[in-house]
């Protein structure tokens, strides 16, 4: 793939990737001002954006570029299902050094394009730019049936505190291939869900649609500073039980595992509550993904764990902050 002489040979590149999936909602794409979505009858829009940047999300040097295109989109992806929702179309601002409009593009479009075809979400539009480094934002807009919406602020004291997958597999890959020399194993399971996480939509969608979440959240900086917003926009405190903790496999050491599950980000996991009277109607596991309870909602503000001896602790937020 040559590189592209000027933005509009750059942007009639990105649509051609694209061109094939399509939306019947999507009125009109890439080639005009602005893009004409139609809303679903009955559905209140979703939107989000967010930013993936170069030294800060991902190294050059490191990620595969078909990774890059396939986690920017999915990680803004996982908001969307966070609330309950479907992602419907996205926009893509992208800013590149010259040198990255060639191969490493071709190869990020891939990635992108594949993401976009499992989330049923079709490019719209967006800009670009030139750039020292590789700046990629992402908006999304999804959609969920009017009523059904779940916010982070619904959880009530003894409402049940449940996670999806297991938690600390994304930081143990991101350790891993910060170690790795040459070509990454993307077969090994952490790195995987490091570099191609899968965004929870189809389980969002189904808690939402049964009345079951009372209050929701991605993970995305992980545990401990995800479950605080959660409990700051409900009010609320939290005790977790730090015995059921979905750890990451292949850890030595069980207390390096739990600061893994506590405190690594970049899971893309559902961390969510369900009323007492309500859990009996939580399966163990949708379809093939572990849900797992790991706690309780409390009256107070204030969040703590308890080890397996018994002893409680406050737990700090100490997940992923870029301005920390």
């Amino acid at each position: 793939m040559n590189h592209f002489r000027n933005e509009d040979a750059l942007v009639k590149g990105i649509a051609r990737h694209f061109l094939p999936h399509r939306s019947h909602r999507l009125r009109l794409g890439i080639g005009d001002d602005a893009a004409l979505w139609k809303p679903t009858p009955g559905f209140v829009s979703i939107l989000t954006s967010d930013w993936f940047l170069e030294g800060s999300h991902f190294f050059r040097t490191k990620h595969p570029p078909d990774s890059v295109g396939w986690k920017c989109l999915a990680r803004a992806a996982s908001d969307i299902a966070a609330m309950g929702g479907t992602p419907g179309c996205f926009l893509l601002n992208l800013a590149l050094p010259p040198d990255t409009t060639g191969k490493w593009l071709k190869s990020f479009l891939g990635g992108l394009h594949r993401a976009a075809r499992s989330l049923d979400c079709v490019l719209a539009g967006g800009d670009t730019s030139r750039s020292r480094r590789i700046l990629i934002n992402i908006t999304v807009i999804g959609e969920v049936q009017e009523g059904q919406e779940v916010l982070r602020a619904g959880a009530r004291p003894g409402d049940v505190l449940c996670v999806s997958g297991r938690l600390g597999e994304a930081e143990q890959g991101l350790r891993l291939l910060r170690e790795t020399r040459g070509r990454v194993n993307q077969k090994n399971e952490a790195i995987g869900k490091h570099l191609y996480p899968q965004p929870r939509v189809a389980l969002g969608r189904w808690l939402a649609q049964r009345d079951l979440a009372s209050a929701m959240i991605d993970l995305s900086d992980g545990l401990s500073s995800d479950l605080g917003r959660l409990c700051r926009a409900s009010g609320v405190g939290a005790w977790i039980d730090a015995g059921k903790l979905p750890l990451p496999r292949g850890t030595d050491r069980l207390e390096s595992a739990q600061q893994l599950a506590l405190h690594g980000g970049d899971d893309y996991e559902l961390l969510f509550t369900v009323s007492r009277r309500k859990v009996a109607s939580l399966p163990a596991t949708f379809r093939k993904l572990e849900l797992t309870q790991i706690g309780k909602i409390t009256k107070g503000r204030t969040m703590r764990i308890v080890g397996k001896d018994g002893a409680e602790e406050p737990l700090r937020a100490a997940g992923w902050d870029p301005f920390r």
